[in-house]
Parts: structure tokens; sequence; C-alpha cells
């Protein structure tokens, strides 16, 4: 990609939520197919299995996980510990396109791998102190069409948002999304093919 493409940025969509920005781009400019993309993020990515507290029980997680990010950036959620490996020469390719569509910049990225219609993503809001009071998050979705569900925290008369997400798509959350809002993605009833979710963060040193 040339420097020129990537400051001739697509369009994000506002998804009317709300109490939240979201924002949504259908399909992101990247060097190569998505899928292509995705097969090999699985190949080489040192994929990890992790086991999670919520409530007090531990749980393994239903996907594995992979963190990179720069050099001292450390990311604790739900009792995991996780340190940041190096960027891959082809994830930085793919955070600066993400970068200059979102318009913020990013320091690590949590990849979820998600193997089949089983694996799952339960509601959470990505509020921890690293990653400051209003973080911005940029989701980017690999393979297999699934759905992001948002639930609102405390108010019941906003109905939880569905949105689904085909491979090259790109969501962005910031503002107070994160304060008041939960997301997650369900298992399928039917069999589905893989997923490669990446979501970039920036990570504050000395929260």
């Amino acid at each position: 990609m040339e420097d020129g493409d990537l400051f001739a940025r697509p369009v994000l969509e506002q998804i009317p939520v709300g109490e939240a920005e979201v924002f949504y781009l259908r399909q992101i400019p990247l060097d190569h197919p998505a899928e292509v993309i995705m097969h090999r993020l699985i190949a080489e990515t040192p994929w990890r299995s992790e086991h999670i507290v919520v409530w007090g029980k531990t749980f393994l997680q239903p996907r594995l996980v992979a963190w990179y990010g720069d050099e001292g950036r450390k990311y604790r959620y739900s009792g995991i510990d996780l340190n940041p490996l190096p960027w891959t020469d082809l994830l930085t390719d793919i955070k600066t396109r993400v970068e200059a569509i979102a318009r913020a910049e990013f320091n690590s990225v949590l990849l979820n791998y998600y193997r089949d219609n089983r694996d799952s993503m339960g509601f959470h809001s990505d509020d921890e102190p690293e990653l400051g009071p209003r973080p911005v998050i940029a989701s980017l979705s690999l393979g297999e069409q699934r759905t992001f569900i948002l639930k609102h925290k405390t108010t019941k008369a906003l109905k939880p948002v569905r949105l689904r997400l085909p491979s090259g798509s790109l969501l962005l959350m910031r503002g107070e999304t994160q304060r008041n809002w939960k997301h997650g993605i369900e298992k399928e009833t039917r069999p589905c093919g893989p997923r490669v979710n990446l979501t970039f963060r920036r990570i504050q040193i000395g929260v």
C-alpha cells in the first residue's frame, strides 16, 4: 500500500447505539485477501489456551488467544496476565492500516481464534485500568462471519444491538462505550468455520 492510499481513509459508518460511540466499516483495505491473512495468522501465531476467573470460579476460555505489543505493555483481565510478544511484520502492517482508518494510535493487539461454532466470548467490557477511562478499541474480523452483541449494563430500555461482522470488517468502539455497554459473541447453533479477531488497544503504563 502506498502512503497516499493509507490516508485515503474509508468512511466509517456510525451505528446508532445510545450512550456509546460505535462505528463500522464493512471492508478494510488489506494487502492480501482476508481469508489468506487469517490462515497465515492461524498457522504462525503461538496460540494459548487460558483459564479465566469469573465470579470466583475458574473456566477454560472457549477460544485461543495471543497478545502482541510494544515492550512493557502487559495486559491483565479475568485473572489472566499477558506479556506482549514482539510485533510481526504482518501485524505491524495491519496495525498501520487500522490506525489510519480509526485516527488513533495503538500499542498492542489481542488476537482471538474462534476455531468453530463452539468457541465464543462471554459478555464483558474492556474497562481495565491500563486501557484508560475512555478507551478506543478497533476490532478487525477475519474469516467466518459471527454475531457481535452489545448489551447495556443498566438501562433495559436500550435493547441489545446485534451486528453481523463479515470477514475484513472493522468495528470501532470509543468514548463511553466500555463504561455503559458489555459485548460478547455467543456460540453458534450451526457448524461454522474458523474466525480470527484482532482487537487493537492502547495500554497505558503506570496506571
